[in-house]
């Protein structure tokens, strides 16, 4: 499976943080936002990354990543020149697809939860159509929501409606077959000129081949779009991080466990940046 992080965007809502430089690259406790993103689908087994971003921010991301090569996978990027809808990133990616299944996840969007990594690696392993992520919220008025029967499927995929029929918000996490490239190729653009995943959803939700996976009591997911939903993240995740000594996204940390990297790259790699909290934390897991 191929994985895609869309991190485009003009980050209008956190005005003017975001003038000078990409919300992706913004600290969520002491780490770039855009970690958190690829430490989901490093946890999902995925190796073979497309980071997709604005003209101006790709140099800063490939400073970030490289190629991948010190984490064991590898990670490619394309331009989104302007922000045309979360769909646009299967177009942006299909060369990098290639016909295979695709994991998207939006660059502003943190989860955490207790055995997540199964959770990702069950719905990455056979997608027959598409795998869609649900999360309660008391505003589901704000977000695209999805109504399911009693064995998950979806029946119903609604964006931001006035009388919503669930409470469940669809996240920035979707994973799907081989089919979703072509499906994107066929989408007109909305009402907003943009190529709506919405609308993607709701081709394999009609033909009975979307499910849906509860993330409920237990798990944690924050869109970072807003100065205040950006700071309720920081908080969250400093506040674990403090109480419980471990580090959320560490990147070195997911590629050692998933075995992408060994314990002597992860010493090295924390050697190289021993002079902060974060290189200690990596020596002592190598320790």
């Amino acid at each position: 499976m191929k994985g895609i992080i869309l991190a485009g965007g003009t980050g209008s809502r956190l005005y003017p943080t975001t003038v000078a430089v990409s919300k992706q690259l913004l600290p969520v406790g002491n780490k770039p936002m855009i970690y958190y993103p690829m430490s989901v689908l490093l946890l999902a087994g995925i190796r073979d990354i497309l980071v997709i971003g604005r003209p101006t921010e790709i140099p800063r991301f490939q400073e970030l990543f490289g190629d991948g090569t010190q984490l064991g996978i590898s990670v490619s990027y394309a331009e989104q020149a302007e922000p045309r809808g979360i769909a646009d990133a299967l177009l942006i990616g299909a060369d990098h697809v290639a016909g295979d299944p695709v994991a998207l996840i939006l660059g502003d969007n943190i989860f955490h939860g207790h055995r997540f990594s199964g959770t990702l690696q069950e719905a990455t392993r056979d997608p027959r159509g598409c795998v869609l992520f649900g999360y309660p919220v008391p505003d589901p008025e704000r977000y695209g929501v999805c109504e399911t029967d009693a064995d998950g499927r979806v029946v119903s995929l609604e964006e931001k409606p006035r009388h919503p029929r669930s409470n469940r918000a669809v996240t920035g996490l979707y994973v799907y077959d081989h089919e979703a490239v072509d499906i994107a190729k066929n989408l007109r653009p909305s009402a907003r000129d943009e190529l709506e995943i919405t609308d993607v959803n709701r081709h394999y939700a009609d033909r009975g081949r979307a499910r849906l996976i509860d993330l409920g009591r237990g798990f944690a997911w924050m869109d970072t779009g807003t100065p205040e939903s950006f700071l309720q993240a920081d908080l969250y995740i400093r506040a674990l991080e403090d109480r419980q000594g471990v580090r959320i996204a560490c990147l070195e940390e997911v590629a050692l466990r998933m075995g992408f990297i060994d314990i002597e790259q992860c010493h090295r790699l924390g050697a190289a940046r021993s002079g902060s909290a974060y290189g200690k934390y990596l020596l002592s897991l190598a320790l």
